[in-house]
């Protein structure tokens, strides 16, 4: 996307590369801002949620997703036909693909978070012991 205001830039369209920079920040500030503050707030209010340890593993994967939407739009949504020429291929193959690594973000994210639980879990050790044993001391 900066490489096309550059282009624009150097084609002497300022107007064009100002109105991109102007509408970018807007559409940021009014409209994907309170997006992601709704979905985090709503992620927040899930019942059942102790605490954040586990919204970073949320927030990551989907961050990266929008990003990789936001990057790459116009092939996802088929909106750009002369890019199969330069890309070699079909415009049907983008949507597919932004899908399949979506997936991947969120399963990887969360066996990892399913992996950090296990250590947690075994470092604590068995939490309950048997009534009317104590815990040795050392001297």
């Amino acid at each position: 996307m900066t490489g096309y205001a550059g282009l624009r830039l150097l084609n002497g369209d300022w107007f064009a590369v100002a109105l991109w920079f102007v509408g970018s920040a807007l559409v940021h500030d009014l409209v994907l801002l309170p997006l992601y503050a709704l979905a985090d707030r709503a992620l927040r209010s899930l019942p059942g949620v102790r605490g954040r340890e586990w919204m970073n593993f949320v927030r990551v994967p989907a961050a990266l997703s929008g990003l990789l939407l936001l990057v790459w739009f116009p092939l996802i949504t088929r909106r750009v036909e002369h890019y199969e020429r330069g890309t070699g291929l079909p415009a049907d193959v983008f949507l597919s693909r932004w899908l399949v690594v979506t997936a991947l973000l969120f399963t990887g994210s969360a066996l990892w978070l399913l992996a950090r639980l296990y250590r947690r879990r075994r470092r604590a050790g068995p939490k309950n012991r048997t009534a009317g044993s104590t815990p040795q001391r050392r001297s």
